[in-house]
């Protein structure tokens, strides 16, 4: 490589080792997705928390997926959902200044499990706090969502870009509920007022393909108050090198570290959304 990337600043599109970090990251999200194929029917499952399922495939996975970008790139911090330190609380690295792969093996645990076709491998890389490169594989349907900073997102190679719906109410959105929601939850009334207002909305299960079908102009929109980094680092990336709208979901600037977020295909459709859900968003 011809910087040292332990060091190096986010620079123009095109910086080598991004691209061949990229190329790794594909790789890498193959080999977990030969793991999830591998054991699609007859995983071992268990909850992690109250409806907050758990399979071998997602540990095989994410270890795969952990093997190759460690052996291109051990200098690098890592991140897994499947990490045991990771499921009593979430924390952002402490070698802030070190890139730092952060991957869901499997996100849409639960579609998985019940052998719903909506799940995927999300893999990204943050440095200074921003996702450089992500990549987003759908196994079932062999779409391979990638995008590196500065050069736009794709679909299997051929360039993407939103939808450009402005008007909620010709707009077709989807949301996503925590783990464990209740009836009183701030997240119901939300998707009340989506509900109210969308020509549709819909609840897919995997934070990581509804951020790629924004980018790819499949929805147009999608509202999530409560996901983790790893749902939705690699997504965030695509829908805006696809030039789509991003926020936390009050509308102030996206942190991947708080990872609320709310994408739109435009600005217009942006506020609408922030605007029909602000009297229950949290303040972030």
């Amino acid at each position: 490589m011809s910087s040292d990337p332990t060091t190096a600043q986010p620079q123009q599109a095109g910086e080598p080792w991004w691209n061949e970090a990229l190329r790794v990251a594909i790789d890498a999200a193959h080999a977990g997705a030969n793991e999830l194929m591998a054991r699609c029917g007859n995983a071992v499952v268990r909850e992690k928390s109250p409806r907050d399922l758990v399979t071998d495939a997602d540990t095989a996975s994410q270890e795969a997926i952990r093997t190759l970008v460690g052996r291109a790139f051990p200098e690098f911090n890592f991140i897994g959902e499947e990490d045991t330190a990771q499921r009593n609380g979430f924390a952002a690295p402490q070698q802030a200044d070190r890139p730092c792969w952060v991957v869901d093996p499997l996100d849409g645990t639960a579609n998985y499990v019940h052998r719903l076709q909506n799940f995927a491998v999300s893999i990204a890389l943050i440095q200074n706090g921003r996702p450089v490169v992500g990549v987003v594989l759908d196994p079932v349907y062999e779409e391979c969502f990638t995008v590196v900073r500065g050069q736009g997102s794709r679909c299997d190679e051929a360039p993407i870009r939103v939808s450009g719906c402005d008007e909620i109410e010709q707009a077709l959105i989807a949301f996503s509920f925590s783990a464990n929601v209740r009836r009183d939850s701030p997240e119901v009334a939300q998707f009340t007022a989506l509900l109210e207002r969308a020509q549709a909305v819909r609840r897919l299960g995997s934070a990581a393909l509804n951020l790629c079908y924004v980018a790819a102009g499949r929805l147009d929109g999608y509202w999530a108050p409560n996901v983790k980094p790893w749902d939705i680092a690699a997504g965030a990336l695509l829908v805006e090198e696809a030039g789509g709208i991003l926020t936390g979901v009050s509308g102030r600037p996206f942190n991947v570290w708080t990872a609320s977020c709310l994408a739109a295909a435009t600005g217009s459709l942006h506020e609408q959304m922030r605007q029909a859900t602000s009297m229950n968003s949290p303040n972030r």
